[in-house]
């Protein structure tokens, strides 16, 4: 396992985009010899979770409650109705969207929510139908057993695959959920489009465990896609330092907290037993210090120079960074992009062209093009 150390060199810019060599950019484009950035949309809150419902129309989710429909092409936004009460504190909001493949009109759109509990909030698995810009048949799914009134590592991204969603839940602040099957906390979960609980989860019949677990030992799961070969893979925040990037095993035990290669935020001393153990799945790449990655992308485009790698949206060191696959399961080659621009990347999205959209905290949305993809 490489880890990965967060300091490499940038992209630069040119100053002039009449030096880019760009015909009749707008004038929210900037851009170098490499890509280009567009911005397409802004005032969107926190732009949390992006789903396409159309080649040229995006949803996007607010964490404070909101949601939008944005035209591509145009910029425009339009607000859709129907939402339900979310738990808008710290971490909490309302979280990620999905669809089932390439989304038609009357098609289930699935969402991730803090729902509000007598106890604070729990991360919960919901879907609706779009009607016009109304939601409409909104149906809670799932609400997990993670309910508490800390603000923090709710998770709630959603990967959807052959007829089953993922989705990771963070420990909610508290460590020992991680090694805990009787809870929802710390896991990635696996049901059926519906809902219910496929039998062949790992620890259906494994006493008072959670059936809907599918992975544990995870400290909050902030990014989980399929690549191309269909398997799922998962970034997460580690404590100071830390971050991963895992490739996520039915029933594998991922170690929080009882190995991290984190340390402590009031001391120099590392959090767990060691880095690595026996019985516990280590991670594919680590990020000292952390990046605090706000999302995970599978790049499927195979036409284009990105084919096999992943893309991860950096919030406290703010820019996109890459990785690449390879055969043997390793990840490594990382680079960084943007990192001179300021950006807290929370959402990525990839275009049918082979672009890259993404969403920052500021409220705005942009297209990435790369000038050699």
């Amino acid at each position: 396992m490489h880890r990965l150390k967060s300091t490499l060199q940038s992209a630069t810019f040119a100053t002039s985009l009449a030096l880019a060599g760009l015909v009749s950019a707008p004038t929210n484009t900037y851009a170098d010899s490499e890509y280009a950035v567009t911005q397409i949309a802004a005032d969107l809150g926190i732009p949390w979770g992006m789903a396409w419902l159309s080649p040229k129309s995006i949803i996007v989710t607010d964490r404070s409650g909101k949601v939008n429909r944005l035209d591509t092409d145009s910029g425009k936004t339009q607000a859709i109705s129907g939402a339900p009460e979310v738990w808008a504190r710290g971490q909490g909001g309302l979280l990620d969207v999905a669809t089932n493949g390439q989304y038609q009109a009357g098609d289930w759109l699935y969402f991730s929510y803090s729902k509000p509990t007598k106890e604070g909030a729990a991360t919960t698995l919901a879907r609706a139908k779009l009607s016009g810009n109304a939601l409409t048949d909104w149906q809670d799914l799932l609400v997990t057993d993670s309910s508490s009134d800390k603000r923090v590592h709710f998770g709630g991204r959603i990967a959807i695959k052959d007829g089953f969603i993922y989705m990771g839940v963070g420990d909610r602040g508290n460590r020992p959920n991680g090694q805990n099957l009787n809870t929802h906390a710390g896991k990635i979960l696996r049901v059926a489009l519906d809902g219910t609980t496929p039998e062949s989860n790992p620890f259906t019949k494994q006493g008072k465990a959670k059936a809907e677990i599918w992975s544990y030992g995870h400290r909050n799961p902030q990014g989980l896609c399929f690549d191309n070969r269909n398997r799922l893979w998962e970034s997460e925040h580690g404590p100071r330092g830390g971050d991963e990037i895992n490739l996520i095993e039915a029933g594998g035990n991922y170690g929080w907290a009882t190995v991290s290669y984190g340390k402590e935020y009031h001391s120099p001393a590392a959090v767990g037993e060691a880095t690595e153990k026996p019985g516990m799945v280590s991670p594919k790449e680590v990020y000292i210090p952390s990046i605090a990655p706000g999302s995970l992308l599978c790049y499927h485009n195979t036409e284009t120079a990105w084919a096999n790698r992943l893309f991860l949206g950096a919030l406290k060191l703010q820019h996109l960074s890459w990785v690449a696959i390879y055969d043997d399961l390793s990840v490594t080659d990382a680079q960084q992009l943007l990192s001179d621009q300021g950006y807290r990347i929370r959402s990525l999205l990839e275009d049918h062209n082979g672009d890259i959209i993404f969403a920052v905290d500021g409220g705005q949305v942009y297209r990435y093009t790369p000038t050699d993809k």
